[in-house]
């Protein structure tokens, strides 16, 4: 892994989970990683609710782009990590892909801002977890 690790986060339309994970990501680590994301499927736009999510922590993704994966991105990255079981990352070269199957509280009946809310920290957990494990800095929780 290079001095800055690289870690790519993937979903299937880019525009909620993964762009989440890369905000809170940038948000904990600052410079200590340096981070993306992309869709399996990319879709434009961004989810109006991981908008909101994220603005009540002030972190804006309002202005973010979709991007579409590629085999590139994946060799570029030092980790892939896949957000959900929707989407499927084919291996490149020797870069470490692992899926996170995040909470998903629909499957409960919550629905709305509390079930974005519930998946933003559950990232946001395993983002600080993430950035402990690639540079040793705790984040305080």
């Amino acid at each position: 892994m290079t001095d800055t690790p690289k870690v790519l986060f993937v979903c299937v339309s880019n525009n909620g989970k993964s762009v989440m994970a890369q905000a809170l990501l940038r948000h904990t680590a600052g410079e200590r990683i340096t981070t993306t994301s992309a869709g399996t499927k990319a879709k434009t736009g961004v989810n109006a609710q991981s908008v909101e999510a994220l603005a009540e922590l002030g972190i804006d993704i309002s202005g973010h782009t979709a991007t579409q994966l590629t085999d590139d991105l994946v060799a570029a990255a030092d980790l892939v990590v896949v957000l959900g079981a929707q989407a499927h990352v084919d291996p490149v070269a020797d870069t470490p892909i692992e899926t996170w199957e995040t909470d998903e509280p629909s499957l409960r009946g919550i629905e709305g801002m509390e079930r974005m809310r519930l998946i933003r920290d559950d990232i946001a957990a395993r983002v600080a977890e993430l950035d402990t494990r690639l540079t040793g800095h705790v984040t305080a929780q």
